[in-house]
């Protein structure tokens, strides 16, 4: 799978109402609704992916409806979706989704 070029520009704003899907074995994992990053303060690498959910706050401070995502495990943004690869258990990343 291509992972995203280095050069290609995404904004945060981007991410929003697009579905996640596990390439693992296609699972949905939902859509990003409140998307936020953290980031690595040594580097300035993006280092996690929030995505809020639909029901409450789920700012940069909230857990609460959110999945949270390893930067390094989404592989493409598309149109539409963001490929993720979690492997077999993307439940693990899930923190009270939905």
């Amino acid at each position: 799978m291509e992972r995203m070029q280095e050069n290609e520009t995404i904004l945060l704003s981007d991410l929003t109402g697009k579905n996640i899907v596990n390439l693992y074995d296609g699972t949905r994992l939902g859509v990003i609704y409140e998307p936020n990053l953290s980031f690595d303060a040594d580097t300035g690498s993006i280092e996690m992916l929030y995505l809020g959910g639909r029901n409450g706050f789920t700012g940069m401070w909230s857990e609460k409806n959110s999945l949270q995502i390893p930067w390094n495990s989404v592989q493409k943004v598309g149109q539409e979706v963001v490929i993720v690869d979690l492997g077999h258990s993307p439940m693990r990343f899930k923190k009270n989704l939905f």
